[in-house]
This record gives structure tokens, C-alpha cells and sequence, in this order.
């Protein structure tokens, strides 16, 4: 069809030159007609010199807010100075971003390198991808169009959603927070029995310093003295409930509500880690990387979830692929299993878990599947989490 309208035109054009050179004007007609044949073979030798004599590179933030507008550079640089024929450029963007996105025609008559801009909206949190399509040399008032060979590599950007404000008072938060005082009590009973005669049982302490993990502040003794006070007494073990993020998309999902529901699970995620350190509950994360890499980091700062948030968004979601829990140790105190799916495939995660006790599922919402026999919550639309 495309092909049709360019022989559409081309034959208008010699229509037209016919009834110029032998109706009106057969002086000129013949100076028409040579144009017409000789304009084309001079514009298909610039726009096949073009194809490999120009670069195309594109660049933005790496980090947009949702509902914020992306600034998208485009830079088309020229290996000389010579004239050549008109650029056309396709870029393209991932459904986290508004796909309202044009076509860009750049002449590339004038010397040095040529830069154009085009801004997209951001409208679901995630990890999305700008790149370009599609590079095109064309010729001949664009009758002739000649695909450039080399495309610049997609650029990832991580759209940062609204992490909802969660209270302590969620009834999740209170049984985690819950699960780690008995555990706490049960390894303080445990330190206690550890000294000698010629000890004193308890702990030594010092002021909070930023950086402290939170886990190890004596919420009781600061109290007390009205300033954060933390235990230098590393014989009692840190107890961290351990919040694993499975960002899973089946093979050949529809990617529009994928984005949706990935969305969903990472603001509840780290909602729930929020609340978690404005309770004093230090908590260990784990999600996935690049390259299948898994990451477990320590979350006992109140900076931390934010800075860990940026990670996250810059992981493209692999198909297919599940989170690897091989490494998780089945005596954590407590575990948040967060899927998009817990359906039948969720099944090796699960079985990784299944003499571990205080095992719970955060879903995206009541209607998901849970193919597992723990308890499976969810964030509701007031920001508290229910239970299924």
C-alpha cells in the first residue's frame, strides 16, 4: 500500500510534465522533463550516501516522576560537511509513557550535527524504554526512502510511582512487628543465658548516629532518656523479616496490564517498607536484577527504601522469569512473598517456604489467584492492607 501511493504520485508527476510540454509550453516542458529525470538520480545518490555517513543518538533523565513530562533529546550527527538528504526519524516508548509519539523529518543540508527535542508523558510507575524505530534516508520530495542501517541502542527509564503513606496501625504491619518482638524476647532469653558469673546481663549503649541500623535502637531505654539509644552488643542476633519482591510477567502478557499491576505491587511494596522503619522494624529486601542477578539488601535507614526504590525501576521486567529464593534462609523470623502472580507457576517459590512459619502472600488484588496455603493480603483503596 505504501509502495502503491509513492507510483501513484511518481505517475501525477509525469502526467503533469506530459501536459506542460505538449499543451502549454514545449520549450519549457523539456526542461521539466530533464529536471524531473535528473533531480531524482542526483537525490538517490545523497539519500544512499546518507545511509551510512550519519549518526543518531538519543538521551533523557534516567528518572521521571508518574504524571510528569520526560524530555527526549535526539542528536543526528554528520560524519562530513557535505549536503545530504532528509532524515526520518521513528521513536518509539514502552507503555509506562503516553504512546502518543510523531514521526520527525530532519533536513540535513546545513554543516555539524542537528538536535531536536520531544517530550512524553509519564502515566504508570515502572521501568519503561525510549528508542527509535526506525531511521530513514529519503529522497526525491520523499518518493525514495532508504533505511539507515545503524539505530541507536533504547534508553531505560525508571517512572517513579506514588508510594501510598501506610500507617503502623495496618493490621500486616502490627502481626510482622508482632512476630519480631516474640523472636527479639526469644533471642534476648537465649543471649541472657549466655554470660558468665562474672558478667552482668544486658547490653552496652551509645547515642543513634545516622546510619544506625534501626533494629538495634533500644526503644525503651530511649525512652527513658529521651534520646535514640543503640546496643553495641553484637551477641544478640539483629532479628529482619525478609520482604521478597517477584516482578513476574508470563510470556506474552498484555503489556498494558502488566505495567498496571507491576505498578501496583511496587507501591505496596514499598508502602509496607515504609511503615516497617517508622515502626523501628529493620527488614531485609530482596528483588531482581539485571542478568538475573539477585540483590538482597539491608533496609534500617529511613533513606534506604527511597534510594532502593531507584533500583528496582531501573530492571527491565524479563518474561518469564521468577525471582530466585534458592539463598533465602528458612529461619527468617518472618517473610513477605510479593507477587504479581501466585498462580500455579509460583509453585518452586512457595515450596522454598513451606516449613518456614509466618509466610505471607502480598498480591495485587483480592481476585488474584494464590495457589499456596499462606495467607495472601492486599493493598486496598484506603492504604490499608486486607486480608484475602
Amino acid at each position: 500500500m505504501k509502495n502503491l501511493k509513492y507510483i501513484v504520485s511518481a505517475l501525477m508527476v509525469a502526467f503533469l510534465v506530459y501536459i506542460f510540454t505538449f499543451y502549454i509550453d514545449g520549450e519549457m516542458g523539456v526542461i521539466l522533463l530533464a529536471f524531473v529525470l535528473f533531480a531524482p538520480l542526483v537525490s538517490l545518490g545523497f539519500a544512499l550516501y546518507a545511509r551510512k555517513n550519519v549518526k543518531v543518538s538519543i538521551d533523557c533523565d534516567a528518572y521521571v516522576k508518574k504524571g510528569g513530562k520526560l524530555k527526549v533529546r535526539v542528536t543526528v550527527d554528520k560524519k562530513n560537511s557535505i549536503p545530504l538528504a532528509v532524515l526520518e526519524i521513528k521513536p518509539y516508548v514502552s507503555e509506562v509513557f503516553d504512546k502518543k509519539v510523531k514521526t520527525y523529518k530532519l533536513s540535513l543540508m546545513d554543516m555539524g550535527e542537528k538536535q531536536f527535542a520531544f517530550e512524553i508523558d509519564a502515566v504508570c510507575g515502572g521501568n519503561g524504554e525510549i528508542g527509535i524505530s526506525e531511521i530513514n534516508s529519503c529522497g526525491f520530495l520523499g518518493f525514495m526512502k532508504f533505511k539507515v542501517e545503524t539505530i541507536p541502542a533504547p534508553v531505560s527509564v525508571g517512572v517513579i510511582p506514588v508510594v501510598p503513606d501506610i500507617k503502623s496501625s495496618s493490621v500486616l504491619v502490627r502481626n510482622i512487628a508482632n512476630v519480631v518482638a516474640t523472636t527479639e524476647n526469644e533471642d534476648d532469653n537465649e543471649t541472657n543465658m549466655m554470660y558468665t558469673s562474672n558478667t552482668v546481663p544486658g547490653y552496652e549503649h551509645r547515642e543513634y548516629v545516622p546510619g544506625d541500623a534501626l533494629k538495634r535502637v533500644n526503644w525503651k531505654l530511649s525512652s527513658k532518656r529521651s534520646v535514640l539509644m543503640v546496643r553495641l552488643d553484637e551477641a544478640a542476633a539483629s532479628v529482619q523479616p525478609t520482604v521478597i519482591l517477584d516482578l513476574y510477567r508470563p510470556s506474552g502478557a498484555d503489556a498494558d496490564k502488566a505495567v498496571l499491576d507491576e505498578e501496583k505491587l511496587i507501591a505496596s511494596v514499598f508502602g509496607l517498607l515504609n511503615a516497617l522503619i517508622n515502626h523501628g522494624i529493620a527488614c531485609t529486601f530482596i528483588f531482581r536484577g539485571d542478568n538475573e542477578e539477585m540483590y538482597s539488601i539491608s533496609v534500617d535507614n529511613p533513606d534506604y527504601p527511597a534510594q532502593i526504590l531507584l533500583k528496582v525501576l531501573a530492571v527491565k521486567v524479563a518474561e518469564g522469569k521468577r525471582v530466585d529464593v534458592s539463598t533465602v534462609g528458612v529461619g527468617v523470623c518472618a517473610c513477605i512473598l510479593a507477587t504479581t502472580d501466585a498462580g500455579d507457576s509460583f509453585a518452586p517459590v512457595a515450596e522454598s517456604f513451606k516449613d518456614s512459619d509466618n509466610v505471607n502472600i502480598l498480591g495485587i488484588s483480592a481476585s488474584m489467584p494464590n495457589s499456596t496455603n499462606f495467607p495472601m493480603w492486599y493493598l486496598g483503596e484506603d492504604n490499608n492492607f486486607k486480608l484475602v
